[in-house]
């Protein structure tokens, strides 16, 4: 079995990384189209503007397959915001999001980043227990409608 690699996202990952998000939170969550719309916005962004000197993301591959994905991006001088953590149905249950999140955070860290944050739902028990595990600590939460579903948003800090 070939081993699991993290490389740098490339904007050729852009489409399947926001098919990815649509199709799969269609399937679990519900959502409608627009988090789909959402998510290219977010990879538009980052392809268009991103300071390689303080930002990154990176794609979970094997054999040539992508599994996942996650991103560190600037929100001011001492802090960065975690976004687009992404693994298939294939890749779940293997501790991959662990390495990805352990990527992140480290990239994070020695960047000199004093803190990061997330935006996530409720729903997503999995990774939400995986945060709490490695330090951070649920900072907000509010019942909101959005994507065509009702969702109960979170906001997630850690300090370094």
């Amino acid at each position: 079995m070939c081993e699991i690699t993290l490389r740098d996202f490339s904007p050729s990952d852009a489409a399947w990384l926001a098919a990815q998000h649509g199709a799969l939170y269609a399937r679990d969550e519900g959502f409608d189209a627009s988090f789909e719309v959402l998510v290219a916005g977010i990879l538009e962004g980052f392809i268009r503007a991103h300071d390689p000197s303080c930002e990154r993301g990176w794609i979970a591959e094997q054999a040539g397959e992508r599994l996942g994905s996650i991103f560190c991006v600037r929100l001011d001088d001492t802090s960065a915001k975690l976004r687009l953590f992404l693994l298939t149905p294939a890749a779940r249950g293997k501790g991959l999001g662990r390495r990805l999140l352990d990527t992140c955070m480290g990239y994070a860290k020695a960047k000199g980043y004093a803190r990061m944050q997330l935006w996530t739902h409720e729903s997503h028990k999995a990774a939400c227990a995986l945060y709490e595990k490695t330090g951070w600590r649920l900072v907000s939460s509010k019942p909101v409608h959005s994507f065509g579903v009702n969702l109960v948003e979170q906001s997630w800090e850690i300090d370094f």
